[in-house]
């Protein structure tokens, strides 16, 4: 097989839309639920994960920003927004929604399971 466009398309091996996926968090004692959109691990992510290497910065921050997205792919945070440091007065993003941020970028790429 050649490598062109078409046939990568045809494999699959371009992300396509974000996945759209429900999460539920605890704020407090309150239970919060949102849709959100993902977008698979991608050439985005990695030039995220390399920049965070490289700028000694967080990596982890940068894979929420590079993944969550509005429903036509467009990035909704920076990793200053997750950190905090966009806005000191509003600080870093809720523990608890960071998480299941991060369960619903892992199930969207079906990270930690194994495939038969």
């Amino acid at each position: 097989m050649n490598l062109t466009l078409d046939n990568l398309k045809e494999m699959g091996a371009f992300t396509g839309a974000p996945v759209e996926k429900e999460i539920t968090w605890k704020q407090g004692k309150k239970e919060l639920t949102a849709t959100v959109y993902v977008r698979r691990l991608s050439y985005r992510t990695a030039v995220s994960d390399i920049q965070a290497m490289k700028n000694n910065s967080d990596a982890v921050a940068g894979r929420i920003a590079a993944s969550i997205c509005d429903e036509k792919g467009k990035p909704i945070f920076t990793p200053e927004d997750i950190t905090g440091d966009a806005d000191p007065d509003r600080g870093p993003l809720d523990g608890n929604l960071t998480m299941a941020l991060l369960s619903a970028i892992g199930e969207v790429n079906e990270l930690g399971k194994a495939k038969s």
